[in-house]
């Protein structure tokens, strides 16, 4: 089965390569792994003590984050090696300022995989959520060098819980330990011969627990909200905005919308524009000064988890697409959240829906009912901020626990 393995991600690497020929990401993903030996072995310096941190990409570092603030603030004298799968996270924190090196992974190989550790010598590695590569963690178990995984999840419709998936399922009881969100992982776990696990729940609660205390100021979200409501549509795709047209027409009398697209090119932010039957402004093109424009249009990355603090109400994106985006940096500032009907995968919005402090919507009718709904009752809006604030109060705390197994169990 190795073989088979083996030969799968050499198919993914040449087709990446092809790729590369007219998709950016693609040639950043191959770029960036260009002479990858020499570029490790001549950032390092000799005699270090150091720690791997692995991401898959942006999604997932954000998650990881509070872990590698208390990696940094509880092992002072090790060095951070954080590496990246993708360009869309390796390239937004290759500056990265709590990681002391960032490089792209190699692609997973027997020959990578040795020169990597080799070249890094981590004294352990973290792994976000997912990436369970075989040649690594192999490589990781056979030198002795602990690896984790921080916030997994695990259901049993995952290949390594099948009758066809014995060689995925070896790669998990190489594993050194499991920090998973849930009980049901856990047992899954458990039922399968894997006893080295750990319920610590999500990191991400921590990371947007931290961030709502820590939001950077925006007075121009405040001058443009001015005396109305705003609603803030987060990481949204066409199919959002499709429906969130119609809202829009339907609120603009009492509320300022800002857009905050998940992919900003020209032609995206062209089409959504067109979409809007309303005067907007994109941010950059805006003096700052004040505007009679009814949207915003937010066309860069980084802003949107401080644009939740001015919010009244938020609609995340995704949920008519492969699943939503982050829920929790909306939901941590106390305010009802909307999204499409894909969320089941998502612990935290089947959670939330339940207890009524999020709704989910399955067209422009329903959001525009629901909407009208719970923002125009005061007492409802008290009940979701009180439902939405005690759901985070109640589940932040992971990046405690993890951090307390590495030290009772001597990992310095």
């Amino acid at each position: 089965m190795v073989v088979f393995y083996y030969l799968a991600v050499k198919l993914y690497g040449l087709l990446i390569l092809i790729s590369a020929l007219f998709n950016k990401k693609a040639a950043q993903w191959v770029s960036g792994r260009k002479q990858w030996r020499k570029h490790i072995q001549q950032s390092l310096k000799s005699g270090e003590q150091r720690i791997h941190f692995h991401c898959a990409s942006l999604g997932e570092f954000e998650q990881g984050k509070p872990v590698l603030e208390a990696l940094r603030k509880n092992y002072p004298k090790h060095k951070i090696v954080l590496t990246f799968f993708s360009p869309s996270g390796y390239e937004l924190k290759k500056n990265e300022i709590l990681a002391d090196y960032v490089f792209y992974l190699p692609l997973d190989g027997p020959f990578n995989s040795k020169d990597f550790i080799e070249l890094v010598e981590p004294e352990m590695s973290f792994f976000v959520k997912y990436e369970f590569w075989h040649f690594y963690i192999k490589g990781f178990k056979d030198r002795k060098i602990p690896v984790y995984f921080v916030s997994c999840i695990f259901r049993p419709s995952q290949i390594f819980f099948q009758k066809y998936g014995s060689f995925f399922e070896k790669i998990l009881r190489r594993v050194t330990h499991f920090f998973v969100q849930n009980q049901s992982s856990l047992e899954l776990l458990y039922n399968n011969g894997i006893p080295q696990v750990t319920v610590t729940g999500d990191t991400r609660f921590d990371r947007v627990y931290l961030n709502s205390l820590n939001t950077k100021e925006m007075p121009e979200i405040s001058l443009f909200k001015g005396s109305k409501k705003l609603l803030v549509a987060g990481s949204t795709w066409k199919s959002d905005e499709k429906i969130l047209a119609s809202l829009v027409e339907e609120i603009s009398d009492e509320f300022k919308i800002v857009f905050v697209p998940h992919e900003i090119s020209e032609g995206k932010i062209m089409n959504l524009t067109k979409k809007l039957n309303k005067p907007s402004i994109r941010f950059s093109m805006w003096d700052k000064k004040s505007t009679d424009a009814e949207i915003l249009i937010v066309d860069n990355v980084g802003m949107l988890s401080s644009i939740y603090k001015y919010a009244d109400v938020a609609y995340i994106g995704g949920g008519f697409g492969k699943g939503i985006h982050n829920i929790l940096e909306a939901a941590v500032f106390g305010i009802p959240v909307f999204f499409g009907p894909k969320y089941k995968k998502f612990r935290e919005a089947m959670e939330l829906v339940h207890w009524k402090g999020v709704f989910t919507i399955k067209n422009e009718r329903e959001l525009i009912d629901r909407f009208q709904e719970v923002t125009k009752d005061p007492a409802r809006l008290k009940k979701i901020n009180e439902i939405n604030l005690r759901y985070i109060n109640n589940n932040k705390g992971a990046t405690d626990l993890i951090i307390n197994y590495l030290k009772m169990n001597e990992v310095n």
